[in-house]
């Protein structure tokens, strides 16, 4: 059953690789044998995260709403170990303007950075996927993505975008033998939740929403990033997995 979640040989990029979630996956990945190549804008923290996973990783310093510097960004994820096989996207933003503070920047930056960079990145590296018949493509939705929170208008618009986004490129590229799927995250301790975390309060109400009764752990994440980056997950495409506890389901 190893080799069924084992990863040897395969390359990873992972994009938001320098905190959070996104962090969080590069490090499963390459424990599970990938070689990884973290993509973010900090480089001391991507240069953390390379120091941890070991000599099998490499960072490239970029900003992946940048269409115009993205056969650039491509190339250079692709020097260190070839072209991806996988591509997780954890890279994004939350504004959390209310909606009748929404500003035009805010917007378009949610939007550019959550929804249109996934799909420009992917569009770029599918082809040497198709090339190999092999590839895994893994969005981040939310609970934004079924849910409207306060404060999430921009940011909920953009995951429920992310949701249909991953059953139209499952839908386009699943043929070539690339899996494209999606994370759908509770409340786990991150920059992105920071202001969530930092009210003890609105955290255990959080978690009592759960049917588990508990927030995210950071390593609530490896088991479901290794399944969708593997060939465990050769026969599941366009799916959204909610890895929240079952805060969805009450």
């Amino acid at each position: 059953m190893d080799r069924l979640f084992h990863l040897g040989g395969k390359v990873a990029v992972v994009t938001g690789a320098s905190s959070g979630l996104g962090r969080r996956a590069a490090l499963a990945l390459g424990a599970a044998g990938a070689m990884v190549v973290g993509v973010a804008r900090r480089q001391a923290e991507l240069e953390s995260l390379c120091r941890e996973i070991g000599f099998a990783a490499a960072y490239v310093v970029g900003d992946v709403t940048d269409r115009d510097g993205l056969p650039a960004l491509v190339e250079a994820i692709s020097t260190p170990f070839g072209p991806p096989d996988i591509v997780v996207h954890a890279a994004g933003i939350n504004t959390r303007e209310a909606a009748d503070d929404v500003t035009a920047e805010g917007w378009d930056m949610t939007l550019s950075l959550n929804l249109s960079a996934p799909f420009f990145l992917s569009q770029a590296l599918v082809p040497a996927m198709k090339a190999k018949g092999w590839g895994r493509i893994v969005n981040f939705a939310s609970l934004q993505t079924t849910r409207a929170f306060p404060g999430g208008i921009a940011y909920g618009a953009t995951k429920g975008g992310i949701a249909q986004l991953t059953r139209a490129m499952a839908e386009a590229w699943s043929p070539h033998g690339i899996t494209a799927n999606a994370i759908g995250p509770g409340f786990f301790p991150t920059e992105l939740t920071q202001a969530v975390f930092s009210d003890p309060d609105r955290a255990a109400r959080n978690a009592a929403q759960t049917c588990i009764g508990r927030n995210g752990r950071m390593e609530d994440i490896d088991g479901p990033i290794l399944f969708l980056c593997s060939d465990a997950s050769a026969y599941v495409t366009g799916q959204v997995l909610m890895v929240d506890g079952g805060f969805t389901a009450k």
